[in-house]
């Protein structure tokens, strides 16, 4: 791991973060079976599978014994829990589109098409509660972060970055790429939660 002034450091296999939660390396394994796993824990509350990282919120301090449970995950299976097909109703409007289009070396139709054609799978989810990072981006497509983040990007905003998509489910800060934007609901509301989970496959859809 890297510190804030770009000096490697070390990270301990199991930290805690004050007297009621944990962090660990993210095990080599499904995420959905990963939440499903630890979500049966004694005292677990809530639970963040991100990219690299896991975090597990308790409602008492936790104990040593659950080092024995963390070294458990990593014999879970590679395969997803089967989860649901989505289709959300996209506008291909956004304002970096056109520059997406000239970096590629492709026409805003094909652009446009390659996002539109293919699959995504919810491969972690994070930063913002229903922010849902979604692999499967044409190779075409793939950009890195834009060098100046936007100070405010709008909700319901979908951009590119790297190899994902992402829909941002409230207005934030971000430095993605923005394409277009959800027409057909939140992507996360308090009454339900959020809308895509582990396991979901997503299409956009016009």
């Amino acid at each position: 791991m890297w510190d804030a002034f770009g000096e490697l450091c070390y990270r301990p296999p199991v930290e805690r973060l004050g007297d009621r939660a944990l962090r660990f390396a993210r095990p080599h394994a499904a995420p959905g079976r990963i939440l499903e796993a630890v979500r049966a824990w004694p005292d677990v509350i809530d639970a963040v599978i991100a990219a690299h990282d896991v975090a597990i919120y308790f409602d008492a301090e936790p104990s040593d014994d659950y080092e024995a449970l963390i070294e458990e995950l990593a014999t879970l299976p590679l395969d997803s829990i089967a989860g649901r097909e989505h289709e959300i109703r996209v506008a291909y409007d956004g304002e970096d589109l056109a520059a997406v289009a000239t970096t590629t070396r492709l026409s805003v139709a094909e652009v446009v098409a390659a996002h539109h054609a293919a699959t995504y799978d919810v491969a972690s989810i994070g930063f913002l509660p229903g922010f849902a990072y979604l692999d499967g981006l044409d190779p075409r497509l793939e950009l890195p972060r834009r060098e100046t983040p936007r100070a405010r990007v709008p909700a319901g905003a979908l951009a590119i970055a790297g190899t994902q998509t992402a829909v941002y489910p409230f207005a934030s800060p971000g430095g993605w790429h923005l394409i277009g934007r959800v027409i057909d609901g939140s992507m996360f509301t308090p009454e339900h939660g959020a809308r895509l989970a582990f396991g979901d496959r997503v299409r956009f859809v016009t």
